[in-house]
């Protein structure tokens, strides 16, 4: 990808793995600094290493940004390592099947806490640097087909990206006196570790193969790879981007506009 994020700081929150060590390690080959993140403390020094043998920046900040605490302990970390913060990714997210009616309650909030919480409290404390700095700045939320359709078994998940949508659009108004511009990406299928249910990967079943596959409910018939997502991620994170703001680029293959 032609851009050039040199001089630039990116946090990217649950960047050990996935969607977002793709998005960080794309920020890095492009020139920014990263922070990589996560609650695990050696898969975020692994990934921040691999970055760093590519030719990279980066720092492991192993938080948990489901806290106020957690959100303020990488922001701070990013300050204290480089100076700043030009650009802030909510990736952060976990999921695991809850029935409404009888999961515990304790259970079901905590997807919300990690999936949406998250965003709030990493957004609060960096929108904080980029307004004190006068730079402007770049949040891309990531969220999920989710957002707007639902699943069984994932009422806290899809509650959680639908309100980060939302939350996109009120922070794209909040915070564009500051010139910084927000908006979301909502995936559909990706192959990361989230498709790996009870030691299985979803996307090799017989359910997806027929349906999304040979069915072409997912008219690409077959999931994202993770740098497919992250490359949407990083654009809107850009320097050529300039206008689109408060948006939500879904990234589904088209599945979201199909029967």
């Amino acid at each position: 990808m032609n851009i050039s994020f040199q001089s630039q700081v990116a946090v990217v929150t649950g960047s050990g793995t996935g969607i977002g060590y793709a998005a960080a390690a794309l920020f890095a080959q492009s020139g920014a600094a990263v922070v990589v993140n996560g609650r695990r403390k050696q898969v975020c020094e692994e990934a921040a290493q691999q970055i760093i043998q590519q030719g990279g920046r980066a720092i492991a900040v192993a938080a948990d940004v489901s806290t106020a605490e957690g959100a303020g302990q990488l922001i701070d970390a990013a300050c204290g390592a480089f100076g700043g913060v030009s650009i802030l990714v909510n990736n952060a997210g976990i999921f695991s099947p809850a029935d409404f009616v009888n999961a515990p309650y304790e259970e079901w909030r905590r997807v919300l806490d990690v999936n949406l919480d998250s965003a709030v409290h990493c957004s609060r404390a960096a929108a904080r640097v980029m307004i004190a700095a006068g730079k402007g700045g770049r949040i891309v939320n990531v969220s999920s087909i989710h957002s707007y359709r639902a699943e069984r078994g994932a009422s806290h998940y899809d509650l959680a990206k639908g309100a980060m949508d939302q939350l996109t659009r009120a922070l794209a108004l909040e915070l564009a006196p500051h010139d910084i511009l927000v908006n979301s990406v909502a995936p559909g299928f990706v192959d990361t570790p989230m498709s790996v249910v009870d030691g299985k990967n979803e996307l090799d079943s017989e359910w997806f193969i027929t349906n999304y596959v040979q069915q072409r409910r997912i008219p690409l018939a077959r999931a994202a790879q993770p740098v497919e997502i992250a490359q949407a991620i990083v654009w809107l994170a850009s320097p050529l981007n300039t206008y689109v703001n408060g948006h939500v680029i879904v990234a589904d293959g088209g599945l979201s506009v199909t029967f």
